[in-house]
């Protein structure tokens, strides 16, 4: 079974991008065909500064190496380094029907609120396709929102095979558990367009003053209060183990604790649960050469597995044979 996913480098990784998706990945990585990549071409439909897209793309190899995504067990590699993506992005344009892509709740979502939708963002479901049809992937862990997209791709590889015979594989979705909720700093689900998050490689002083700057209510020190409406409690639930967090409860409902005690010990448990990752991070922060390797051999496996299903695209359609 081959699980393939595809990050985009649009800043650096906060806690609600760990906990809803990459824990998940490194999860599924125990499978030799587990193929996770850096989409910087769909970057492009956003990203503008052609430095700070490198930039990006390289502290989120970086990022996602220390945070446990082993190369010896999961191929990682750049998405612009497989040449193969953009021609099967083509080959599958030619059959896409437009009423497809106008569904498609991204260029609906961004039309709907006047924003302008360039030829990217309306095609950007294709390009979806591509990178999943390319690797034969059986299994694509998303998130709820993207689930359309894997439909999307369900469907072309269905119209291409009833044009051409049997070449594609169908893909399934893998629904992220996002059962646990992150907040964000204010309280709101964590994300970069709201301006809240925590990111998770934050130099320690900075860390406790951005989680010192979490919203919350004004009880009293001397009153109870409630963990379960709590951000800053349930963000520890996410880093605490279950007598930690009961400890904490505990402490929450005798009162005469305040909010900032309770921060302090997200802190310390943020500090302590990403440790080993922060070891990991500065080991490849001072090494870039060796990330650059990682991220070159594993183009150069999807390259090989692109390179398969790609003649078989060609063939089927009636393409001339590439030259080996």
């Amino acid at each position: 079974m081959r699980v393939l996913s595809g990050i985009q480098p649009t800043g650096r990784f906060h806690w609600g991008n760990y906990f809803g998706a990459i824990r998940q990945y490194i999860e599924l990585q125990n499978n030799e065909q587990a193929f996770y990549f850096i989409a910087d071409l769909h970057a492009l439909t956003t990203i503008r500064e052609p430095e700070l897209l490198r930039e990006y793309s390289h502290e989120a190899a970086v990022d996602l190496l220390a945070l446990g995504l082993d190369p010896e067990q999961a191929t990682l590699f750049r998405q612009s380094d497989v040449p193969e993506i953009p021609e099967l992005t083509w080959v599958l344009m030619t059959i896409t029907q437009m009423h497809l892509l106008e569904k498609c709740h991204a260029y609906k979502d961004k039309k709907a609120r006047g924003l302008a939708a360039d030829a990217g963002l309306f095609t950007y479901p294709v390009l979806m396709a591509a990178d999943i049809l390319l690797y034969d992937s059986d299994l694509v862990p998303v998130g709820s929102d993207q689930v359309q997209h894997i439909e999307v791709t369900r469907d072309l590889a269905q119209r291409f095979n009833s044009l051409y015979g049997e070449t594609l594989v169908l893909p399934k979705s893998h629904v992220l558990d996002e059962s646990a909720k992150v907040p964000g700093t204010d309280g709101e689900k964590m994300s970069k367009s709201y301006g809240n998050v925590i990111e998770v490689f934050l130099p320690p002083k900075k860390l406790r003053k951005k989680i010192m700057s979490i919203k919350t209510d004004s009880t009293p020190v001397e009153d109870p209060k409630d963990p379960q409406t709590c951000s800053v409690f349930a963000l520890y639930v996410l880093l605490a183990s279950d007598e930690e967090q009961q400890t904490l409860a505990d402490r929450y409902r005798a009162g005469g604790m305040g909010y900032g005690e309770a921060k302090q010990a997200v802190y310390e448990a943020a500090m302590d649960f990403f440790a080993d990752a922060r070891t990991r991070r500065e080991h490849y922060e001072s090494d870039p050469d060796s990330v650059e390797d990682v991220l070159q051999a594993g183009a150069t496996r999807a390259r090989e597995k692109g390179r398969e299903v790609l003649d078989r695209v060609r063939a089927a359609c009636g393409l001339a044979s590439r030259p080996v």
